[in-house]
């Protein structure tokens, strides 16, 4: 089975990726800007939205699958979880994206010894405990995690905690399988072997910390790099004007 996309405009292929238990409908209001300059291909994750028919065991699964709906050249626009997704189908298949936009995203989301840019594991084990015993108060936590500390925060979480039910919560096992992609994986060491990237990223992500963007600004070979210096997790919604113009940029 196929993942499911939703196509719209004309020019350069832009595919869009959400973050953990969303689906493509975050990028609503975004959009009709896109399409303005691209071709646009919003996809469900594996196991998420409309495309909770197709399961991914493991991270490099799922980058198969989207790179499958991707066309040759594209600029992959990927959002936190979606994000990692996209520097994984950068190093499995190299050439199919010309570019990257990595969105309050980071190569590695958990504390490693070397690495204090990133949340606690003992985050993650909260929400995994969450989801065996309330799973919809459990996404309602994380979408107000993705909110804390920003801008228009009240008015993210009413979209975004809305939006969770427009096309059905992910399955239990889909969402225990991507949280554990994000608790295991770490591309640091393909950072130097990215394509050209535009990083994007809120000064106050409670998430993913704004050092992990710095850290890929200087460790990435070309990159283009617009921190936000009151947003959190969600840059996109809250930021939408200076967003767009970054992108819109990068894409030429």
């Amino acid at each position: 089975m196929t993942l499911h996309a939703e196509r719209v405009g004309d020019g350069p292929d832009l595919v869009l990726l959400h973050g953990w238990g969303m689906h493509s409908g975050v990028w609503s209001e975004a959009m009709p800007g896109f399409a303005k300059r691209c071709r646009v291909h919003a996809v469900d994750l594996p196991g998420h939205g409309n495309s909770s028919g197709t399961a991914a065991s493991t991270l490099d699964d799922a980058a198969d699958r989207v790179a499958a709906c991707v066309p040759i050249g594209a600029i992959i626009c990927g959002w936190s979880l979606g994000g990692l997704v996209a520097q994984r189908i950068a190093a499995r298949h190299p050439g199919t994206a010309r570019a990257l936009v990595l969105v309050s995203s980071t190569p590695c989301f958990v504390t490693r010894p070397d690495w204090p840019h990133a949340m606690g594991a003992a985050t993650l084990e909260t929400f995994a405990t969450g989801l065996h015993t309330d799973r919809e108060a459990t996404l309602a936590s994380f979408v107000r995690l993705n909110a804390l500390h920003g801008v228009r925060g009240r008015e993210a979480i009413r979209a975004f905690t809305s939006r969770l039910a427009d096309r059905g919560a992910p399955s239990e096992d889909s969402l225990a399988a991507s949280l554990g992609w994000l608790r295991d994986t770490d591309l640091r060491a393909h950072a130097p072997r990215l394509p050209r990237t535009l990083v994007i990223h809120g000064a106050r992500d409670a998430l993913t910390p704004v050092q992990a963007a710095r850290w890929l600004a200087t460790t990435a070979p070309d990159v283009v790099s617009l921190e936000l210096p009151d947003a959190a997790h969600i840059p996109f919604f809250t930021h939408r004007e200076p967003f767009m113009n970054a992108l819109e940029s990068f894409v030429g």
